[in-house]
């Protein structure tokens, strides 16, 4: 996506680092993408080459012929709905799902040869952090046949506060999300993360919470590996306060 003012630089810089950061090449990728909502059952992307999902609006027309060519992974997939249907939550695949912005601009920047076949995963739109520090669990075990999970989304989403009204509000938010982060195991940031509404400004800078739910997942698929601040910037868009984390 376009970034004409620079404030993502630093952000790309670190998604940049991931791959040399790994202990070997992923096998493939799972994303959790906060722009792949869905009620009832979860879905995950099963088509072998998916195309794209241009969910936004008023960029410039360049933006919307982006292809990122990266295939899919039925086999993966599959392997996400056994899990998921092991552990009681309804799943379903859909075979047309291309991939949405949330899933293509970090998969871009982390891998542009686009060689690492990419599964897509929704959200529910419960938003609900147990359920989906649960889902994260369910997911444990593929991190030990080396697939990379991500969760796609922003410490900072609120869309009438990318401004320098969002600064303080992003600041002390930022500070509360390191501090829950820098607990120990999943479980304890498990229980800060559910009462994430009762951190400071916390509906100032999630009116709603679709693009916090993919830490929920990571927390969970994190089991009590220590989490780490990759990327921290305290200038994006006049001065808000957004950081990413990597557990492991």
């Amino acid at each position: 996506m376009p970034d004409p003012a620079g404030n993502y630089v630093k952000l790309a810089q670190a998604l940049r680092g991931i791959p040399a950061s790994l202990p070997q090449a992923p096998r493939a990728i799972l994303m959790v993408s906060a722009h792949w909502i869905t009620r009832d059952k979860l879905k995950v992307s099963g088509h072998p080459q998916p195309g794209m999902v241009y969910d936004y609006h008023g960029f410039p027309a360049d933006t919307y012929d982006i292809h990122y060519t990266s295939p899919g992974s039925p086999r993966l997939a599959a392997r996400v709905h056994t899990l998921l249907s092991a552990s009681d939550i309804p799943i379903v695949e859909d075979s047309r799902r291309g991939y949405d912005h949330g899933a293509f601009v970090p998969a871009y920047v982390m891998f542009p040869r686009a060689q690492t076949p990419m599964v897509q995963l929704s959200i529910n739109a419960n938003y609900d952090p147990a359920w989906h520090h649960a889902l994260g669990v369910a997911l444990q075990p593929l991190r030990d046949e080396n697939i990379l999970i991500i969760g796609s989304g922003l410490s900072f989403h609120n869309m009438k506060g990318f401004n320098a009204v969002g600064a303080e509000p992003s600041a002390q938010f930022d500070a509360w999300l390191q501090d829950t982060l820098a607990c120990p195991t999943a479980p304890e940031r498990k229980a800060l993360l559910s009462r994430w509404e009762q951190a400071p400004a916390a509906r100032i800078c999630h009116p709603m919470e679709d693009h916090l739910v993919p830490l929920f997942v990571a927390n969970g698929a994190a089991g009590d590996d220590t989490a780490t601040c990759f990327h921290h910037d305290t200038e994006v868009f006049g001065g808000l306060t957004i950081s990413s984390f990597r557990f492991g």
